[in-house]
């Protein structure tokens, strides 16, 4: 049986929503290593399902979407690093993803970690 959507659920996905515009705008004013990603509301973990679907639909990169869930899972009391990766090399197959330690890479790929970001 599924849960019926609470207020918490609506707390949840108003500010995943609004912390993926917000990190997107820092993005593209070049802030990379100066984003703040706004504090997540007070409500119980299982909110983390409405985060989670926001997420999907708003179709956010790699690199937004990690810190968005990083910062949910750190005020969760779960911190985690985020971590950045490189595939390819100079022959033109350069590629780059971002993921939360502990999230498996994407099939198929192998990306070397080059950057680890604490919460």
């Amino acid at each position: 049986m599924r849960r019926r959507p609470e207020i918490a659920d609506a707390r949840a996905a108003w500010w995943t929503w609004r912390a993926v515009r917000d990190v997107r705008a820092q993005l593209r004013a070049g802030a990379v290593r100066d984003v703040r990603v706004p504090a997540p509301p007070a409500v119980p973990e299982r909110a983390g399902r409405a985060v989670r679907l926001i997420l999907r639909r708003e179709s956010p990169s790699c690199f937004e979407r990690s810190l968005v869930l990083q910062r949910w899972l750190a005020a969760q009391g779960q911190p985690v690093d985020l971590i950045v990766g490189t595939e390819g090399g100079a022959r033109g197959n350069f590629t780059a993803h971002a993921w939360l330690d502990g999230e498996s890479q994407p099939d198929g790929h192998r990306y070397v970690e080059m950057l680890r970001l604490a919460p």
